[in-house]
């Protein structure tokens, strides 16, 4: 569905042009490489999702259309069905088992993440703000917006983490 969803939002194009976009927007919330693009590709030309003209292309490029059928099911997909919402989330599995490290090796884990996830948050609110220039607020606007308030959230989570965390470790230093 987020390849369908760009192949519309670009109006067609070939799987290059796919890929190098698929890498520069959706990337973001939705990875694939080349090796799951152009496979998928083809199962969505059988599906009849997608259509493809290979006459008067350079190099024997392929161009990707989105059909009529392919916008139906984009669309259903994203008002009918229930999305997969089973959180696998590393960063959450480690905030479980962090107890098990020596507080300084805990508060290196912390800093580390919320250095990541402030970078992570001041780079998708540049996005965003590119994003709200483009007109109806640019294909991915809202995506950015999501990732920059999980960011910030994750970033607010490991500085509180680690105050509490040097709080204990005072708490339970030998004076």
């Amino acid at each position: 569905m987020a390849l369908l969803g760009l192949l519309i939002s670009e109006g067609g194009a070939s799987g290059y042009t796919l890929a190098k976009s698929f890498s520069g927007s959706i990337d973001h919330v939705w990875k694939a490489g080349h090796s799951q693009i152009y496979p998928e590709l083809v199962k969505m030309v059988e599906a009849g999702l997608v259509d493809v003209d290979e006459e008067h292309r350079p190099r024997g490029a392929k161009h990707y259309t989105a059909t009529e059928e392919g916008r139906a099911a984009l669309e259903r997909w994203l008002l009918e069905v229930e999305p997969n919402r089973t959180v696998r989330n590393e960063i959450a599995l480690r905030s479980f088992l962090m107890s098990l490290l020596t507080p300084e090796q805990a508060l290196r884990l912390l800093e580390r993440e919320r250095e990541h996830y402030r970078r992570r948050a001041e780079r998708l609110a540049e996005l965003r703000n590119a994003l709200a220039e483009e007109p109806g607020r640019g294909f991915g606007y809202f995506s950015a917006e999501l990732g920059f308030r999980i960011s910030t959230a994750i970033h607010e989570w490991a500085e509180w983490a680690r105050e509490e965390t040097e709080k204990r470790e005072e708490e339970n230093s030998p004076d």
